[in-house]
């Protein structure tokens, strides 16, 4: 309903719309309105939720408007309450106003019902609960006012003890004023002080209101300065939404420089300074030169930050870290120069610690670099309004360009001393005293960082306050911002973190000194002293040794300055096996070690999933945690038989059976274990009076056999010792008990009652039962007779067990037994008179009566389902003869079960009762995925004949086998009809199996399952507990009579669900809901796309679900933009909408998927919001363990609350192909050890993707769970991390509960994806949070950070570069002969040489990105496995691929800081067994890894012919073997790994695709994917957007193709041995001529190939015979040699490639030439030529035999362990039975 708006007053320049005013709508019926979670707008609805007077307390605090001014031009009516007041007052849309309502009640709700102790009045709102929650909602806006200086607006006495009734409404009136604004904010949600900017100055209004102002003007009370529909939408949200929006346009589609337009944080940062209280005023004035987006003069540019594209931004951001290697290495070099055998020694010299006093002046230098670099970088933040800035820079160079003045003036007068007095005299000590003098003024402020480092507490005071004093003290060192203050951890975490890195540089550092720095001091020193080198070339500069030392030294630089990187590698690992040992991972990996478990586990379920009654005020004391730890260890270890109060305790071993049974259940439903494994694991209820508590049927096989081994062993031991020996095993006394009870009782059940037969068999138990009581069992018995009986039992149980029921024969048997009984068990004879006697005989004549037992038997109905479920477990118990160690059979359930278990003996917090719990939601954002496979997607087959389908049969074979059971069981007759009566079934199970919706949606949904299943164990009484159990097992067989329909997808209909009373639905909704963004959902829904027909159908399937959508509605002229909430409603079973938002404009601003989690943002709930991908999946036993983890946001960790909980995931796609399973180790080990390690020790674990748990409402008051600014934050998730910690928040790592996550399978999917997060970190690396981090964080924190987020990336691309260095350096010194000279006067340079390589070796095998792998897997699978698996991996090449996949990094990392050109890629997340095409793979790696490759593969072979020590073998090989790897693996990585990648035929169609793309030459409209050229001008697209530094940088890289042709032309015969500048000069001849001849050539083929052919073939001829005259007058009147016509081709490919390198540099000026055609076709020849290159090796090896099957076996050796037919759905060779 809309409300009618006053006219607008005259003086006010701002309005609502301008549109006429709509007229009132006549309101919905109540009972009618749509509802999201609750009805609050009818309270008396029959809702389950609404039974808590928690929820009608909250919804009616809200109606207590009371006195207040009713807002005028609005009716009121009696059901309005304080938010439609809000709404009247400042224009708010009435959607938004029910959505906020709602989110306020339930948030209320939830916080009362979860308030210790308990407050007296549950029916009124709690003012303590209202005012935690005004106090966390409003912080950020209350620190942000006294970061600003000004006076909050939220009057409220914070002293009053009490607060008075309308204190109450004030505080509700404030917090439900600030959510109304987030909740219609839209993209302004990314600028969270804009949005405590509009609250500042509204609730400024709503004071006045409030305090009853009048207004000056028109002597009325005051009116807020905007009202009318829509007014807020209108006056407020829109002028910033369109500045941001034309400030996006500015930005060309993210091609322009960052530089260029402000992106969300500078528009959000504008708020950081006063001047938007001058400038923007309120009501917000649109002449504000914030709103100029276009022009220089007005415009508002940077603020706070600008990105520019450059390399010097690692130095900028992470200057400690390098003024920290550069000064060793300084010093370690001038150290090492004395060549004495320790440090130490060379010290003793005072020349030497005179020497090491240089690095001041280094350092200094470095200062004035940085303070150069901010000024480069920074200056167009200096504005009018920012002056002080520019101030603050100029005088930073100038004081670091003093301090290198006066450290040089104080050194030098040192020396001139020396030089004078000829000693070290005293007059020389004095002027180092006055240098060391001026050094400690210099270090000053590092001593006063490190004191402050040490007591961190007073830092983070002195940041944290905003007195001015401080502020002038920081102002020199750095700018003043919002975020990044007080970042300091506590002592305890600072320790740990310190010693960490304090060891990692201590190893560094002896490493870098002893290994690289000192073996280089004599090569070094030897190459100085070579005098007379024979250079082979024209040598420009004379004695230029010193270059070739630089070329020396240079990849020692380089690994130096990255191998920080391997120390950090191996020191994290071992730390991360050791947290992870005291958490108590990996204790139970597999079932045997659960066996030995599973009597404890009860325990532990009871102990961590189950509440306590708890004492008020009980927990958290330190009494309560040491009694926890206490019983921990018990559990653990097994210590005081903690089962045995489950024994006593049947409600306790009740509730455990219903959970154990209901994760069994869910088990089932996946088909990961099938019906018979579901018998053994489940845990009966107790039906037959079994005094023991009955384990699964798994745990007791075999035990009855061994107990009567031993028993026949022991024949004549006391009861006693006999007794004793069997309680050895928990489970064989179980087994013995449950046997002898349950016998008993089937005796006794299949007698008649009143039957001398029914009491003879009780009287035999009880003679039995009186002699174990007196302990005379063995005296009494004979033992050797238990054999028999134990045979004759089995017979009688399979006769039962049978369908068809042979009484007969159950007769004679139960005769059998009675005879054994009688005659062979017991130890004396007695008579028949005694048997009539004692009442074991019947007393009747035989021959009346017939036999014994003969019309006593009386078989169950087949359809007691429960007296045969029993037999059958008892039948199980007497006759399995192995341990059933492999049940399940399927990895995935033991895995899972494996980890449940284990995770119980962790620690976690005590679990609440479900209604105490913090409520949450999950928020999942999809595009267009696939939502459930359809029928066509199953059946088709690809190229190589294989369908989906197929391709999942093979894959999950058991699975498979574990459906059709299901299926038949659920009425599937015949095998075909699966795909007419069971088909939505069997879409459903293929989408199980892929990365789809459906599967997301299915694991999000067991937490509303676990929540319904725990709130009713939470509330039930003894009674219904045992009721159930009894209930439970009379339906658990029926159920699998009933119709197929109603076992739907969500199959709620679980066991458990059909004894809940109700409540439990309307607790489960109160505390979760999940949002599904789908953002195109509403357009889906207009074109009729099979998607929306899906999600409509996994809404009406799960209650709990919501999809928000964006919906487009044209209305005339322009396009209206609503956020939209809907839900499928149960009562009128169609779709309906909730909630229609409008929002501003199109959403997508920046990147997509941030804005689309944005928009859907404010349909959350609740204190807690999950984030899931769509590739996710989840458990139902690890969704019991949720309300848990939410309690972890109680505990401190460190000086603070956590804000972001991070969740463990479980990769699991890896057993679809090898490449699949190196990428599911590698993600393994970073989402589990290196997030471990992050955590603790480390404190720097950020936001790396999907499982985590946010802190809803901190996270919404400070710009949301994402950074949406374009190709910034392309990365989106990452800035979430780094926002939470720049903030002050908390990220926590959690491992006692996991999610499942789906990761790319095939490469060309695993390369785009380490494209897009390399590509991510490039961009990070200019970003404003990196260079915060940087310098806000401490020295080894911020160590920390740059390792583990862009140095990671960094110091993969320096691995590359020394590889470049290396190689560049020999063929160099190769070439000019400095190499042969040196081996003339010393044969020590090679111990240098072995030095660089051997580093360079280590690194490059990719051992120490294995190293976190091996250790993680080794703490949970143990040692052997771990390392059997490494093995393994070699084995099938995983080296290659890790070698591959650093190229990718190393090249897209690079080539994002250089050019930018970073843009999000979508891997798709299919199944990879699909063939890809030659040309696709060239398409892809051409430039990132095959021409690289070729150019290092072609310095090599020039090395090997030049190279004087390449002539020995032995030393070529161990010189050059790695780089050689390197290149094989570049080339023939996407080969290896591609399927069917050797097949000849296949080989040979790929080459001529790729020659027809190559010469496609059709229409302008071409894709990349079709023709060559497109796809080259594809390739430069970075090009065109990179910066005049960016060009120029490229076109000196690219100068290094010339150097070939200087280096080989000299050794070419024609030169005669000349060193004259004119052989090079004379060899450009060649250039020109070989241009000249394609130039006639193309010029011929143009003019006369079409129609004078003739012509044509003539210019050919010619200019044959020209070049055959040419040769054979260089052979006779030169020194020309016949070998160098291909020697000169090494020269000149490179020189003509060079030039084509440059030519697309300067593409802007050569476009519009003649050259240009030139350029391309050129291009195209050499593309030929490397597409050739690439192909020679693969056509070999596919042309020679067995190497097809080989890469088979390789790539899908998973499958094949697994006994998959792989080869047949490579091949395509499909069985007979076609399903």
């Amino acid at each position: 309903m809309s409300f009618r708006q006053r006219p607008p007053p005259a003086q006010l320049p701002l309005h609502g719309s301008n549109r006429p005013p709509a007229p009132p709508q006549p309101p919905l019926n109540p009972s009618e309105q749509p509802y999201n979670i609750i009805p609050i707008h009818n309270l008396l609805a029959d809702h389950p939720s609404l039974r808590y007077p928690e929820v009608r307390a909250a919804a009616a605090a809200l109606r207590a408007v009371g006195d207040l001014r009713k807002p005028p031009f609005t009716p009121w009516r009696d059901h309005m309450d304080l938010f439609d007041w809000l709404g009247a007052f400042f224009g708010f849309q009435h959607d938004n106003v029910r959505n906020q309502r709602e989110h306020l009640v339930l948030h209320l709700a939830n916080a009362q019902m979860a308030l210790q102790p308990p407050p007296d009045n549950i029916d009124t709102l709690d003012p303590t609960v209202l005012r935690r929650f005004r106090r966390k909602l409003l912080k950020n806006y209350t620190s942000w006012c006294s970061y600003l200086g000004r006076k909050s607006n939220v009057w409220i006495s914070e002293t009053r003890r009490e607060p008075s009734a309308s204190d109450h409404r004030q505080e509700l009136l404030y917090v439900a004023l600030y959510l109304l604004i987030w909740g219609e904010s839209a993209n302004l949600r990314f600028v969270p002080e804009c949005i405590s900017y509009i609250f500042h100055h509204m609730a400024m209004e709503l004071n006045r209101i409030l305090e009853g102002y009048i207004d000056n003007n028109t002597g009325r009370p005051v009116l807020p300065s905007i009202s009318g529909e829509n007014a807020f939408l209108n006056c407020v949200v829109k002028p910033i939404y369109e500045t941001i929006r034309a400030e996006t346009e500015n930005s060309k589609n993210g091609t322009a420089p960052h530089s260029a337009w402000r992106n969300y944080d500078d528009i959000n940062e504008y708020f950081w300074s006063r001047r938007c209280f001058q400038k923007l005023k309120w009501p917000i004035d649109l002449g504000s030169n914030f709103f100029v987006t276009k022009g220089k003069g007005k415009h508002v540019g940077k603020t706070g930050f600008v990105e520019q594209r450059s390399f010097w931004n690692l130095f900028r951001s992470f200057d400690k870290l390098w003024i920290m290697l550069i000064l060793f290495i300084q010093a370690a070099v001038i150290v090492a120069w004395e060549e004495k055998e320790y440090p130490w020694q060379a010290l003793e010299s005072r020349e030497v610690q005179v020497r090491v006093l240089t690095v001041l002046l280094t350092w200094s230098g470095l200062r004035f670099l940085q303070s150069l670099l901010d000024a480069g970088i920074q200056y167009s933040l200096v504005s009018r309004e920012t002056l002080w800035l520019g101030v603050r820079m100029v005088l930073k160079s100038v004081v670091a360009a003093v301090w290198m003045v006066v450290f040089g003036v104080f050194y030098g007068r040192i020396w001139t001393q020396k030089n004078n007095d000829g000693r070290w005299s005293g007059e020389v000590n004095k002027r180092v005293v006055n240098y060391l003098e001026v050094a400690l003024v210099f270090v000053f402020p590092e001593l006063l960082a490190l004191t402050l480092f040490i007591i961190p507490w007073i830092r983070n005071f002195l940041e944290n306050t905003n007195w001015k004093i401080f502020y002038l003290l920081s102002w020199w060192f750095q700018s003043r911002t919002f975020v990044g203050r007080g970042l300091r951890e506590g002592l305890v975490d600072n320790i740990k973190y310190t010693l960490f890195w304090v060891v990692v540089l201590a190893s560094k550092f002896c490493f870098s000194y002893f290994l690289q720095i000192k073996p280089m001091i004599a090569p070094t020193k030897t190459l100085l002293d070579i005098r007379d080198v024979r250079y082979e070339w024209h040598e420009f500069f004379h004695n230029s040794n010193r270059f070739a030392i630089g070329l020396l030294w240079l990849p020692v630089v380089l690994i130096y300055l990255m191998d920080l990187q391997i120390w950090y590698s191996i020191y994290s690992s071992f730390v991360g096996a050791a947290v992870g040992l005291f958490a108590h991972l990996g204790e139970i990996r597999n079932i045997q070690q659960l066996r030995l478990r599973f009597q404890f586990f009860a325990s532990a379920i009871q102990f961590n999933l189950m509440p306590e009654e708890q004492l008020l005020n009980a927990r958290g004391t330190l009494k309560s945690k040491f009694n926890d730890a206490i019983h921990r260890l018990k559990l653990r270890y097994g210590l005081g038989r903690p089962f045995k109060k489950l024994e006593s305790n049947q409600v306790e071993a009740n509730k455990f059976s219903l959970i154990w049974n209901e994760i069994i259940t869910t088990f089932r439903e996946e088909d990961i274990i099938n019906d018979h494994e579901v018998e053994l694991l489940e845990l009966p209820q107790n039906t037959w009076n079994v005094r023991v508590i009955r384990w699964p049927s798994l745990l007791l096989c075999n035990e009855l056999l061994l107990a009567l081994s031993q028993a026949k062993e022991l024949v004549d031991a006391p009861d006693k010792w006999l007794w004793y020996k069997i309680c050895k095993n928990e489970y064989r006394r179980c087994a013995v008990i449950e046997a002898y009870d349950s016998v008993r009782h089937l005796l006794l059940k299949i007698i008649k009652c009143n039957t001398e037969e029914h009491s003879i068999v009780t009287v035999l138990f009880q003679e039995i039962d009186h002699s174990l009581e007196i302990e005379r069992f063995t005296k009494t018995f004979k033992m050797t007779a238990l054999p028999q009986i134990h045979a004759k039992l089995i017979t009688l149980l399979e006769l039962l067990i049978k369908p068809k029921k042979d009484l007969n024969k159950v007769v004679n048997i139960l005769q059998a037994l009675y005879e054994v009984a009688i005659r062979d068990f017991y130890k004396e004879k007695r008579s028949i008179e005694q048997l009539r006697e004692d009442g074991l005989a019947p007393r009747r004549p035989v021959s009346s009566a017939g036999l014994l037992f003969e019309n006593a038997i009386e078989v169950p109905n087949s359809d007691n389902e429960t007296f045969y479920h029993q037999a059958w477990r008892l039948h199980t118990i007497f006759t399995s003869r192995d341990s059933m160690h492999n049940i399940p059979t399927n990895l995935e359930a033991r895995r899972r079960i494996a980890f449940f278990s284990n995770s119980l003996f962790m620690n976690m917090p005590h679990a609440p009762q479900v209604d105490k719990m913090m409520d949450f939601s999950i928020l999942t954002p999809y595009y267009n995925e696939e939502v459930v496979f359809s029928r066509e997607q199953l059946r088709t087959d690809n190229e190589d004949g294989i369908s989906i389908l197929y391709y999942l049969q093979t894959i999950y074979a058991d699975e498979w086998k574990n459906f059709m059971e299901r299926m038949r069981r659920e009425g599937l007759v015949d095998d075909k009809e699966i795909w007419t009566n069971k088909l939505r079934d069997l879409r459903l199970w293929a989408s199980y199996r892929g990365q789809t919706l459906a599967r997301t949606v299915r694991g999000m949904m067991y937490y509303y399952r676990a929540l319904k299943m725990l709130a009713f164990l939470d509330s039930a009484s003894e009674m219904d507990i045992r009721e159930s159990s009894r209930e439970l097992a009379s339906m658990r067989q029926s159920s699998s009579e009933r119709s197929p329909s109603t076992r739907s997808l969500s199959r709620a209909d679980s066991s458990v669900s059909l004894l809940f009373k109700g409540h439990e639905y309307g607790t489960a909704l109160l505390k979760f809901t999940y949002v599904v963004a789908c953002q195109i959902y509403g357009a889906q829904k207009a074109k009729k796309d099979p998607h929306a027909e899906e999600i409509l159908y996994l809404m009406k399937n799960n209650e709990a679900l919501r999809v928000a959508y964006v919906d487009e509605v044209s209305s005339g002229r322009d396009e209206e933009y609503y956020s939209v909430l809907v839900k499928y409603d149960q009562q009128l079973q169609k779709e309906v909408e909730i909630y229609r938002v409008r929002l501003p404009g199109p959403l997508k601003l920046g990147e997509g998927k941030p804005e689309n989690q944005n928009h859907a943002l404010i349909f959350t709930r609740g204190g807690a919001v999950q984030t899931i991908d769509m590739n996710q999946d989840n458990y139902f036993e690890e969704a019991l363990k949720m309300r848990n983890l939410l309690e972890e946001y109680r505990c401190y960790y460190g000086i603070r609350k956590p804000t972001i909980l991070g969740v463990r995931e479980h990769i699991f796609t890896g057993s679809v192909s090898s490449l699949a399973w190196f990428m599911s180790a590698q993600e393994t080990s970073f989402v589990t050890l290196g997030q471990r390690v992050l955590a603790n020790p480390l404190k720097i674990r950020l936001h790396y993707g999907h499982p985590d748990v946010f802190d809803r409402f901190w996270f919404l008051t400070r710009g949301g769970i994402s950074k949406a600014s374009r190709v910034i934050n392309i990365s989106e998730d990452i800035f979430a991390g780094f926002n939470c910690t720049l903030r002050g928040g908390n990220v926590t790592h959690h491992e006692y509960i996991q999610v499942g996550k789906g990761r790319d399978v095939g490469l060309n999917q695993v390369s785009m994806f380490e494209a897009k997060v390399a590509s991510g970190n490039g961009e990070q690396v200019l970003s404003r949070d990196v260079y915060r981090l940087g310098h806000r964080l401490d020295f080894f924190r911020m160590l920390s950070f740059f390792f583990t987020t862009v140095g990671f990336f960094f110091n993969t691309m320096m691995i590359i570069l020394t590889v470049y260095a290396f190689l560049w350096g020999r063929l160099y010194l190769a070439l000019s002969g400095i190499e042969a000279s040196a081996m003339e006067n010393d044969t020590n340079n090679n111990k240098a040489l072995g030095t660089i390589l051997n580093q360079q070796f280590i690194i490059q095998l990719g051992l120490f990105t294995a190293l976190p792998m091996i250790v993680e897997n080794s703490l949970e699978h143990g040692f052997l496995a771990a390392i059997w698996d490494f093995i393994t991996m070699q084995l099938q090449l995983s080296s290659v691929f890790y070698t591959f996949s650093m190229g990718t990094r190393a090249h897209y990392f690079g080539r994002t800081i250089l050019h930018g050109g970073a843009k999000y890629r979508a891997t798709g997340r299919g199944f990879v067994v699909e063939h890809k095409s030659f040309a696709e793979n060239y398409r892809l790696y051409a430039r990132s890894h095959f021409v690289k490759a070729i150019e290092l593969g072609l310095i090599l072979i020039v090395y090997a012919s030049y190279s004087p020590i390449a002539t020995g073998t032995f030393v070529y090989i161990a010189l050059t073997i790695t780089s050689w790897f390197l290149v094989v693996s570049w080339i023939m990585a996407p080969f290896v790994f591609n399927p069917s990648g050797f097949d000849w035929l296949k080989t040979v169609y790929d080459f001529d695709d790729f020659m027809n793309w190559i010469w496609y030459r059709r229409g302008v409209f071409a894709k990349a994917e079709q023709s060559w050229e497109r796809w080259w001008y594809e390739e430069q697209d970075h090009l065109r957007t990179t910066g005049l530094w960016g060009k120029m940088l490229e076109i000196v890289l690219d100068l290094r193709f010339f150097f070939f042709q200087y280096g080989i032309v000299y050794q070419l015969g024609i030169s005669a041995g000349s060193k004259s500048i004119a052989v090079y000069l004379l060899s450009w001849i060649y250039v020109v001529v070989a241009v000249g001849i394609y130039l006639i050539i193309a010029f011929a083929r143009d003019k006369y190939a079409a129609k004078e052919h003739i012509y044509y073939r003539l210019v050919q001829f010619l200019l044959i015979i020209l070049a055959i005259l040419v040769i054979i007058a260089l052979l006779k009147f030169t020194q020309f040699k016949f070998l160098d016509l291909f020697t000169s081709l090494l020269a000149f490919i490179p020189t003509g490639w060079g030039f084509i390198l440059i030519a697309q540099v300067l593409r802007p000026f050569l476009q519009e030439t003649r050259i240009w055609e030139t350029v391309v076709s050129v291009a195209r020849l050499y593309d030929i030529m490397f597409g050739v290159m690439v192909m020679a090796p693969l056509a070999l090896l596919s042309w020679m035999p067995g190497f097809q099957s080989m890469q088979t076996r390789i790539l899908f050796n998973e499958a094949f362990s697994r006994g998959l037919q792989i080869f047949q759905i490579v091949t395509g060779k499909k069985s007979k039975v076609d399903l």
